[in-house]
């Protein structure tokens, strides 16, 4: 565990330590000297240190080094890294939203199948986290933006409503990390949900996996499909068209920028899936102010001092 210092200027202080204990040592000294020319030997043995234990006023300045060793280290402001609660972390969901997401392989349709598991996975979130929503078919819009407020997110996720476009893969990404970048200083987590292939907007996913890379931004998956081929509707000459997933896609996305990708086949599966992403985001460890600790270690010091001085027991008259 690295131990780092916000202040450590301070620390030079340090160097003060050894002086007062040798101011004290030469102090010492001296009046032993004074002892032994101007005592009776009673007082002689006691100056000299014939005796098993410390005295307590030796104590006393031992605990006062101790106490000033502590505060100064406190001053100094110690971090360490530790599980970070302060920050959160920034997660947007990208829920495709094209005209295939209304097959109803999935109960009640594919799309209402998504926002009922993403629900699971914003509930699961920690209260410093923040939560943001893009939805994507033709184009991509933004459903819900960054809030910490997970009621709010929830409110805007349930209100998302069928369309009937194509399936902008890459505005739709490039558009969630925009928003996960928003808030600075934290980690940022992407979460794409598609059902099919890239076949509109005006981004391509190779350049929207380069703008996620560029701003360290992790992406997760989700291929949404079938075990078996699901007709969406009929062309013009009565063939069937099939919905596709582009998985070699999703893949490179989450491959490329840390990511991993999930294949879901029907709402149990897509349930899960949401469950193991939100275990598996991993808070990062950020330094953390440990100087209260020293500070109240250092006023116990003192406490503890003044009772010896001044309590009950107290060994200076």
């Amino acid at each position: 565990m690295a131990l780092s210092f916000l202040n450590p200027n301070l620390l030079w202080f340090l160097l003060v330590i050894p002086f007062i204990y040798y101011l004290y040592v030469l102090t010492s000294r001296k009046k032993k000297k004074q002892a032994i020319q101007f005592s009776h030997l009673a007082i002689i043995k006691k100056a000299m240190g014939e005796k098993k234990h410390l005295p307590l006023s030796e104590i006393l300045f031992y605990l006062l080094i101790l106490t000033l060793v502590i505060l100064i280290i406190g001053l100094a402001d110690p971090h360490i890294p530790l599980k970070q609660t302060k920050q959160g972390v920034n997660v947007v969901l990208v829920i495709d939203d094209s005209g295939s997401m209304q097959a109803t392989d999935y109960k009640p349709t594919r799309l209402e199948a998504a926002k009922s598991s993403a629900e699971t996975l914003i509930n699961s979130l920690e209260t410093n986290d923040y939560i943001g929503i893009v939805v994507f078919e033709s184009g991509a819009t933004t459903a819900a933006y960054l809030t910490p407020f997970k009621d709010k997110a929830l409110d805007k996720l349930r209100s998302i409503a069928p369309r009937q476009g194509q399936t902008a893969i890459g505005d739709g990404l490039s558009l969630a990390i925009d928003m996960a970048s928003s808030i600075p200083n934290k980690k940022k987590v992407v979460i794409l949900l598609s059902d099919g292939v890239n076949n509109a907007g005006v981004i391509t996913p190779p350049e929207a996996v380069l703008f996620a890379k560029t701003n360290k931004i992790q992406v997760y998956t989700i291929g949404l499909g079938s075990e078996q081929p699901v007709v969406l509707g009929y062309d013009w000459f009565g063939n069937p068209q099939y919905a596709e997933l582009d998985e070699a896609t999703l893949q490179a996305i989450a491959q490329q920028t840390g990511g991993k990708y999930f294949k879901s086949v029907d709402e149990k599966t897509l349930s899960e899936i949401y469950k193991n992403i939100s275990k598996d985001i991993q808070r990062e460890k950020e330094p953390t102010s440990i100087k209260d600790w020293f500070i109240c270690c250092a006023i116990v010091l003192i406490l503890v001092q003044l009772y010896l001085r001044y309590g009950r027991y107290r060994i200076i008259q």
